[in-house]
């Protein structure tokens, strides 16, 4: 399960920028796991890890009044006008104003490379809202950052 733990820490990291509160998470996920490693497929631990860190980070942010709404970002509520030579930087800038639900996903799928299914299971949404959350989220960055001469 070691194998799992830098990626699971990566994505918790992504969500609340806190080094320390991604180390608990991740312990306590991989705790979580370890009462119920009974009961889990084996080849289905990687996502009951991915669900457990996804749900316990939700806890998380929900206990400490970090989370942003789960509401839908508005389009062009967002944006910026300086000039930037690092799109990762202006991505993750993007990333941060996004609503944790499509925030969520996008990570899970374009980071982690989970499939549509695998990230329903993780989020307890449908396919067919994974795929709205992931479009919504994606065009959101991408009027986020606008035109490419704004990048370069």
């Amino acid at each position: 399960m070691d194998v799992y733990a830098d990626g699971v820490y990566r994505f918790v990291l992504k969500h609340i920028k806190d080094k320390d509160a991604a180390r608990d998470i991740v312990q306590d996920s991989f705790e979580k796991m370890w009462r119920k490693v009974d009961g889990i497929d084996r080849s289905k631990s990687k996502t009951y890890l991915y669900t457990t860190a996804y749900h316990t980070l939700v806890d998380y942010t929900r206990k400490n009044s970090r989370s942003t709404s789960f509401n839908e970002a508005e389009f062009n509520q967002y944006g910026h006008t300086k000039q930037y030579s690092d799109l990762k930087e202006v991505l993750n800038m993007g990333l941060e104003k996004l609503p944790e639900i499509q925030k969520t996903v996008l990570l899970l799928r374009d980071y982690e490379g989970y499939d549509y299914a695998e990230i329903g299971e993780i989020t307890d949404l449908n396919e067919s809202q994974v795929k709205v959350y992931i479009f919504r989220a994606r065009t959101f960055l991408k009027n986020f950052i606008g035109s490419m001469e704004t990048v370069i």
